[in-house]
């Protein structure tokens, strides 16, 4: 490797940044879809189940959208950090950036953005994605990035992750991942089983399906808090660490299970102490409606005096004519 204009060589490439998530934005419009048509036959309901009716669809497709989501962003465990780092290998050149850290289920994203982003005479604006889902190949997309020439902040992050590095965390992270995204499919299958039960009008176990949906949410949170909370090595910017905390995937999931448990709960618990108000809430209360009749279409019921009228002597009713043979 020789110098060129000063400086050691940097292999051209483009500025690699994180395509627009097709998957999630394909989820989240078949959500509001369906949110969008249900406010539309909305009017069609009568009295002050259409309040009801609402509420539960609203937090139906919360929860659904949630559980299904998560499994496709980058952001469980988020960090950030703004430091002077060297941008090329082999040069003192340094330039100021923000460098954050996303590690999803299926992988990690690394992001380097310059402060400002025209330094250098380049373009400094990347977030690079390194997966290890099923089928992929961590150390090889690493590699790939290494005969990309990308940045180094980039490389030292993603050097971090991968399996022959000494801080050990690539197979925590990987199998938590595995676990989490087979947990979290489980309980997505669950709030469907509890969706078509409240829709059949079982409502109780409908209730034990939400609390079985929540429990397979919490343990999906465990599996990746015992990633999470491994001994790592540091990564270290100069004088600055970067430091990762939960980031909003696990706090929405986290409050999807919150509400799943807390929907199942009041539905156990109505359902034992006040039926009456559960079928209310579900718009089942048709009682009312069942024992109020409009007596116009009954069947008149004779008076006395007319059936004294149509009363036929025995003997007219029981007479019987033989014929000799």
């Amino acid at each position: 490797m020789t110098l060129w204009n000063g400086s050691y060589p940097f292999y051209p490439g483009a500025n690699a940044c994180f395509p627009f998530d097709t998957t999630r934005a394909v989820i989240v419009t078949i959500f509001l879809s369906m949110l969008a048509t249900s406010i539309i036959i909305l009017p069609g309901i009568r009295g002050r189940g259409r309040l009801f009716w609402f509420l539960r669809l609203v937090l139906g497709l919360f929860m659904g959208a949630v559980i299904l989501t998560v499994q496709f962003t980058g952001d469980w465990e988020t960090g950030w950090v703004q430091a002077n780092t060297s941008y090329k290998s082999f040069s003192p050149v340094q330039v100021n950036a923000d460098i954050g850290l996303h590690i999803g289920l299926a992988g990690v994203n690394v992001t380097l953005r310059g402060n400002p982003v025209q330094q250098i005479n380049e373009t400094i604006n990347y977030n690079e994605h390194f997966p290890w889902n099923f089928g992929a190949d961590y150390d090889r997309s690493y590699s790939q990035g290494l005969e990309k020439g990308l940045p180094s902040p980039i490389l030292y992050v993603a050097e971090k992750f991968t399996m022959q590095s000494p801080c050990a965390v690539h197979r925590q992270y990987r199998i938590a991942g595995h676990y989490v995204s087979l947990t979290l499919w489980l309980a997505f299958c669950t709030w469907l089983i509890s969706i078509l039960l409240f829709s059949m009008s079982i409502l109780l176990y409908g209730g034990h399906m939400l609390l079985l949906t929540a429990t397979l949410i919490f343990f999906s949170l465990l599996f990746f808090s015992t990633a999470r909370n491994t001994l790592k090595c540091p990564i270290q910017f100069g004088s600055v660490t970067l430091r990762t905390g939960y980031g909003e995937s696990f706090w929405l999931t986290l409050a999807a299970g919150l509400l799943c448990l807390l929907l199942g709960l009041g539905i156990v618990i109505l359902n034992s102490m006040q039926p009456e108000k559960l079928k209310l809430i579900f718009s089942l209360d048709k009682s009312s409606k069942e024992e109020t009749w409009d007596k116009s279409y009954l069947p008149a019921e004779p008076s006395c005096s007319a059936q004294d009228e149509l009363m036929v002597p025995l003997g007219e009713l029981c007479h019987v004519t033989a014929t000799k043979l």
